[in-house]
C-alpha cells in the first residue's frame, strides 16, 4: 500500500504575486494557475499533491474587508479535512490584518497557514514571488514525526517566516517588506530551512473551530503633536463606536491635557473599550513607566502590551463578535490567546 503524498492547497485571493506580463500588450493580467505547471514545471519536483484555489472576484490587498477574511477562513474550513497545509497568495499591504484577523478565527488551528507575496509580479523577470511561492509551499508541506512543522497562521516573505499576528508591512520597496518587531522567526531560510521550534506554536490536537461572528465597530486614532479636541471628540462620538484602537508615543504615553483625558475618561464611563498599542514597530506599552502613561491607565484605557495594530484590531473585533465585554473582555485583550502579544 502506498503512502498518500502530502497535500497543499494554495489559495489565490489576489495581489502583485499573482500577476504576470501579457505576451501580446505588455499589460499585466492575472496568472493562470491551470496551467502552473507549464509555467512553472520546477513545481513537479515536489513529491507532493498541489491543487489551487482562486476566489471568482480577485481583489487588490488595498480593497480588502473583514467580508472576505470571513470567506477565506470558510475556504480552509471547507479543505480542512483534505490538505497538510495552506498557501495563501495575497497582496502584502494588508497582508499582516489578513494573517492577524484568520490567527483569530482559525482556532485549533493545527495545519501551516503560510501567507505570501511579492513586491514585483510572478511574471516579471527579477521578481520575488517565485522564491516565496516555492518556499511558502514547502513549510506548508513540512512534518516532523508526521506532524506539521508550523501548525500556525504564518507569513513567509524575503527568507523569514513570521508569526502571522505579529508583522507589520513596513517596506514599500524593498524585498524584506515585513518585520517582527516584538516576536522572533519562525524560520530563516537559506540554503536549509532552519526552523526555531521554540518560537512556534504546538498543536492542541483539537478539532478547528472557525469564528466567523466579527464586529466592525471598531476604529484607530494616532495621536499626533497638536491633536485637536475636535478630532478627538469626532472620533469618539461615532455612532455604534464599541472599540477604539489609541495609537500612543513610545511605551504607552499621550498628552496629559485635561480635555483629551476628559474625552478619553467620558468616553470610557460611556462604555467605550479605549486598547493602548504603541506606534512604535518594536516595544511595549508600559503604562506605569510615565506620568503621561498613568493617566491613561487611571481613567481605565486598556494595555495592550507590545500588540501590533493590525492584530489589535482583529482580536478587538474577532472578541466583540464572540460577545465578550466588560471585566471578561479586559482580561482577554491583555491575554496572548494566538501568541499575538507577549506579557511581561
Amino acid at each position: 500500500m502506498t503512502e498518500e503524498k502530502t497535500s497543499v492547497l494554495v489559495i489565490y485571493t489576489g495581489g502583485t504575486i499573482g500577476m504576470t506580463k501579457d505576451q501580446r500588450t505588455g499589460a499585466l493580467v492575472p496568472f493562470d494557475f491551470g496551467n502552473i505547471y507549464e509555467q512553472m514545471p520546477v513545481l513537479r519536483n515536489f513529491d507532493y499533491r498541489i491543487d489551487f484555489h482562486a476566489f471568482e472576484t480577485l481583489i487588490d490587498s488595498s480593497n480588502m474587508k473583514p467580508s472576505f477574511w470571513i470567506s477565506l477562513a470558510r475556504t480552509i474550513e471547507a479543505n480542512y479535512e483534505n490538505y497538510d497545509g495552506f498557501v495563501v497568495l495575497h497582496g502584502s499591504d494588508t497582508m499582516a490584518y489578513t494573517a492577524s484577523a484568520l490567527s483569530f478565527m482559525l482556532e485549533n488551528l493545527n495545519k501551516p497557514v503560510i501567507f505570501t507575496g511579492s513586491q514585483l509580479p510572478m511574471g516579471v523577470i527579477r521578481t520575488d514571488g517565485r522564491e516565496n511561492f516555492l518556499t511558502s509551499i514547502e513549510i506548508a508541506a513540512a512534518k516532523e514525526d508526521n506532524m506539521a512543522i508550523v501548525p500556525e497562521v504564518a507569513i513567509y516573505f524575503e527568507n523569514q517566516l513570521m508569526r502571522g499576528n505579529r508583522t507589520t508591512k513596513f517596506n514599500a520597496e524593498r524585498f524584506n517588506a515585513f518585520v517582527s518587531g516584538n516576536y522572533p522567526l519562525l524560520a530563516e531560510v537559506g540554503v536549509h530551512i532552519r526552523y526555531n521550534k521554540g518560537n512556534i506554536l504546538k498543536p492542541n490536537f483539537r478539532k478547528l473551530k472557525v469564528h466567523i461572528n466579527l464586529d466592525f465597530n471598531v476604529t484607530i486614532l494616532k495621536l499626533f503633536p497638536g491633536i485637536s479636541e475636535n478630532i478627538v471628540r469626532s472620533t469618539l462620538s461615532i455612532p455604534g463606536l464599541k472599540a477604539l484602537i489609541l495609537e500612543t508615543f513610545g511605551s504607552g504615553n499621550a498628552p496629559t491635557d485635561p480635555w483629551f483625558i476628559g474625552c478619553l475618561k467620558e468616553a470610557i464611563q460611556s462604555g467605550l473599550i479605549i486598547y493602548n498599542v504603541t506606534q512604535c514597530k518594536s516595544g511595549s506599552v508600559e503604562p506605569g513607566k510615565y506620568a503621561t502613561g498613568i493617566e491613561l491607565e487611571h481613567i481605565g484605557v486598556i494595555g495592550g502590551y507590545d500588540i501590533t495594530t493590525e492584530s489589535a484590531l482583529s482580536k478587538l473585533m474577532y472578541l466583540i463578535g464572540e460577545g465578550y465585554s466588560g471585566q471578561r473582555l479586559t482580561e482577554l485583550l491583555q491575554t496572548p490567546i494566538r501568541g499575538e502579544m507577549t506579557v511581561v
